[in-house]
């Protein structure tokens, strides 16, 4: 054993509880414990005996506690620590959940999505005041290829990463500028070259898209910009801490995003929207036998229901084989409909392209991580971390 290290501790380190006893330990009610889940302050892992139950990271309560990991009794923390140990802490400007309701600086999100495009949300995250930096914009001549909307564009984003100056000394009007004219470059890339016309509608554009169908697709994109802190967030502002440009900043999150549980979870959303239409009752009791659980059903963010699906759902005028499927699914989980649920939900509605409802979380998140980005830029506090070693000790 290394000196200084106890067994305890060490044991700690590589457990797994399950969740009565992490709220036993923190004192907390359940949907505490999934708020610190989505933030990343404790860590999750399906149980091995049974997928649909979680065990959490003893090492991660113990530090929640301001304790040692060996020290696991002790004061209960409240929900918001002033500081936690050996956690670091990264302040926002752009959005917050409370009370059940997600807010776009003070804005929530269910009220402001109604009129509001994804420009003008842009503008709100970007903390751009009446400056509108979208003004004026062009078509870039060589646009990016590829075989996707996917690929074109993340070969938008990537190009000028390469392309664009390091952030540093910059002002904010350049900044928020030139995070405009990357997205102006990134929809045109998933849309073609078109008409100046708003990004939903010329998104529409591109996948055919019926004109008095945008707004649902409007809704779409402003909902998804943000939620709060995630790992898609804090490689966006740890890429921007280290002087990269808004594009190369936002393009480290949104590679963290298409990979993340939350874009996984929404392709299985998918597949499974367009299963069960045809058969919404057998589709669901099929699914919970196999694997106890809806993807797209539920909401660690929200156990109360996620005030994004109302907002996205209520004026869509469903036609009656996805309103099915959205009640067979909600009454055999006993879970609410999730946001990706209801994007997957929305895609159909539409008759997007198969991966329609993920191109769309992609450019609703790349308008929130570049207002991270410009944030941590501008106002942010420096992202300080400790990295702790637990390979094999010397």
């Amino acid at each position: 054993m290394t000196p200084g290290v106890s067994e305890r501790e060490v044991e700690t380190a590589d457990r797994w509880i399950p969740r009565a006893e992490v709220l036993s330990l923190l004192g907390v009610k359940t949907q505490t414990l999934y708020a610190y889940v989505s933030r990343g302050r404790i860590t999750a892992r399906p149980d091995p005996n049974d997928p649909r139950r979680s065990l959490y990271a003893a090492a991660d309560v113990a530090r929640l506690k301001g304790a040692s990991s060996g020290e696991m009794p002790g004061v209960v923390v409240p929900f918001e620590p002033p500081a936690v140990k050996g956690e670091s802490l990264i302040q926002s400007k752009v959005s917050l959940i409370s009370d059940g309701r997600l807010y776009y600086r003070g804005r929530d999100v269910a009220q402001w999505a109604q009129n509001a495009t994804l420009e003008e949300t842009a503008r709100l995250l970007w903390g751009a005041g009446e400056t509108n930096p979208f003004a004026g914009l062009g078509v870039r001549v060589d646009s990016a290829g590829g075989a996707s909307h996917r690929a074109r564009l993340f070969a938008a984003l990537s190009r000028r990463a390469e392309e664009d100056p390091s952030s540093s000394g910059r002002s904010s009007e350049a900044l928020n500028a030139e995070a405009a004219s990357v997205m102006n470059e990134v929809v045109d890339a998933v849309s073609g070259p078109g008409p100046r016309l708003f990004f939903h509608q010329r998104l529409a554009r591109g996948w055919k898209m019926l004109e008095r169908d945008s707004v649902h697709l409007r809704r779409a994109l402003v909902l998804a910009a943000d939620l709060e802190l995630d790992p898609a967030v804090l490689a966006t502002r740890a890429a921007a801490s280290g002087g990269a440009s808004p594009a190369g900043a936002a393009f480290a999150g949104l590679a963290t995003v298409a990979g993340s549980p939350g874009a996984r979870t929404l392709t299985r959303a998918i597949a499974y929207v367009a299963e069960a239409r045809r058969d919404p009752a057998g589709a669901a009791q099929r699914q919970m036998a196999h694997e106890g659980s809806i993807p797209g059903f539920g909401s660690e963010s929200f156990p109360h229901g996620d005030p994004r699906v109302e907002a996205l759902l209520a004026l869509a005028d469903l036609p009656a084989d996805l309103t099915a499927v959205i009640r067979e699914a909600e009454a055999a989980s006993g879970h609410r409909t999730g946001f990706a649920g209801a994007l997957a939900i929305m895609a159909r509605r539409l008759d997007l392209p198969r991966n329609g409802a993920s191109d769309v979380l992609l450019i609703g998140r790349l308008t929130g991580l570049m207002a991270h980005a410009l944030d941590q830029i501008i106002d942010g506090s420096p992202i300080r971390a400790r990295l702790r070693y637990v390979g094999p000790r010397p």
